[in-house]
């Protein structure tokens, strides 16, 4: 192994991996420029450890870049050996696993440090979709780098000294780090939703171990599969209470209650995450509109709508799930779409991806409707009519055009406070209770809210061997 295994990079990568898995690839390349007295400069591994190892058994890739040679920059070998990186990953059909403390591109390599670093991009692109891609952030990750961390499945970062940026904070009008840090991991997480999870160096290599064991290991064979030491018919007792908080829902009706969330502080309004059914992965799409602590204590609470941020954040996972084939679980609870003049700016084209990636994807696709379901924010979040498999309802759902007051507003506008109301229980019983749809067909079954798990694991059973084809076409375009 190369003298920089025992550098700050090549520690964090032990500390990754199972013990005296590494195996280092490339530990004798060296920067072969001379520009600049680049010949007089001492450039072990050019700056990045990579080779291979195991996370609980199963195979990953890793580069780590090392921010004691020339500061971690991307000279042309340090590129070439991270896309070389990323062959052997596709190959094999394994993760890569990036770890990231870099100051940028290396200007004494200038073009060639540019045009490997491209280099690197066209390897995400190409692997996008057929290995999962990680990238954990400990120090800088800018310019083109943050490029590169984009264009992987799912982004960790430091929370207290990790920088992630395209433009500097203070390179931008009207701000400075002191006013607002666009680098931190606060504003990358809860801000710009480009980070995943957070947390110190410690917490993010346990972070990176339970996803990888979550996770396929490719888009073929899925190993994500484990024996369930759970009841499979385990009844549990007051889920409707958490209906709000369906975090803490997907975690009850979980394996062992494991729950991985994903992008946890971005968009809270929706959850993303994966669960454990039957042992099987699942991806867990959901609306939210209260959040608790770990003591019990509400925090924040929100209206039953669709945002912009919250659909685009759903949209990506879906996206990401239906490409690795782990089958989709949505819990709906919407009222419509959020309304201010900042939402219309960009609704319709957000809830316009959510819709697609839903009807595109061919995974099993079960809903579950777990409270309010009306109008096209219902339809858009995985309903029958766009494609789920199976639908429940809990007994108490309403699903329909709109609150039925509203409706009868709409429909007997000149009539009085006693006509409204008869006209509006008409409505609810007619047209806006989970029975009504049941009886049209748009509701497999009604089910009691504790027995949630078990109707959803016979479902996603019942769907293991679905097959779905798609009409002929290179690819769309929403």
């Amino acid at each position: 192994m190369s003298d920089t295994a025992q550098s700050l990079a090549g520690k964090r990568i032990a500390s990754l991996l199972d013990e005296n898995s590494f195996v280092e690839i490339g530990g004798s390349v060296t920067a072969r420029n001379t520009d600049f007295n680049m010949q007089e400069k001492e450039t072990p591994a050019d700056g990045v450890i990579t080779g291979y190892g195991v996370i609980d058994g199963n195979l990953v890739y890793v580069y780590s870049q090392d921010a004691s040679v020339l500061g971690g920059s991307i000279g042309e070998m340090h590129a070439k050996k991270i896309a070389g990186i990323y062959d052997m990953a596709m190959k094999m059909g394994a993760p890569v696993i990036g770890l990231v403390d870099c100051a940028g591109l290396r200007l004494q390599e200038a073009t060639d440090a540019l045009n490997a670093f491209g280099e690197i991009y066209l390897k995400q692109a190409m692997a996008s979709g057929v290995i999962p891609q990680i990238t954990a952030v400990f120090g800088t990750c800018g310019g083109g780098m943050t490029i590169g961390s984009a264009l992987t499945d799912f982004t960790f970062m430091e929370d207290s000294k990790a920088k992630l940026f395209v433009n500097s904070p203070n390179a931008l009008d009207n701000n400075r780090v002191d006013k607002c840090d666009t680098a931190a991991a606060k504003f990358q997480s809860e801000e710009a939703g480009t980070v995943d999870f957070t947390g110190s160096e410690e917490d993010i290599f346990g972070q990176i171990r339970q996803l990888v064991c979550m996770l396929p290991s490719n888009n073929e064979d899925d190993a994500s599969y484990e024996e369930c030491t759970d009841d499979l018919n385990r009844v549990c007792p007051d889920l409707a209470n958490a209906s709000g908080d369906t975090s803490i829902l997907l975690s009850n009706i979980s394996d062992d209650n494991i729950f991985v969330e994903v992008k946890a502080s971005y968009a809270k309004e929706m959850v993303t995450g994966f669960i454990k059914l039957n042992g099987m992965t699942v991806g867990a799409v959901a609306n939210r509109t209260e959040v608790y602590d770990a003591e019990g204590n509400k925090t924040a609470e929100y209206d039953a709508v669709l945002t912009t941020k919250g659909a685009r954040k759903a949209a990506k996972f879906v996206k990401f799930c239906d490409a690795f084939e782990i089958p989709v679980l949505t819990l709906t609870n919407v009222k419509g779409f959020k309304a201010d003049m900042h939402s219309e700016r960009s609704i319709a084209s957000a809830v316009a991806e959510l819709t697609y990636a839903f009807a595109n994807a061919t995974v099993p696709k079960v809903n579950v409707v777990i409270g309010s379901a009306f109008g096209s924010a219902y339809t858009v979040m995985n309903s029958k009519a766009l494609g789920a498999d199976m639908t429940y309802a809990w007994g108490n759902a309403q699903i329909g055009m709109m609150d039925a007051r509203e409706a009868a507003r709409i429909m007997y506008p000149d009539a009085d406070a006693a006509l409204l109301n008869e006209k509006a229980a008409e409505y609810a019983s007619a047209q806006e209770s989970a029975m009504a749809a049941a009886r049209r067909g748009y509701v497999d079954t009604l089910i009691e809210a504790e027995d949630t798990r078990k109707y959803v694991i016979g479902a996603f059973e019942m769907l293991f061997t679905k097959r779905e084809d798609r009409p002929s076409k290179k690819h769309g375009t929403v």
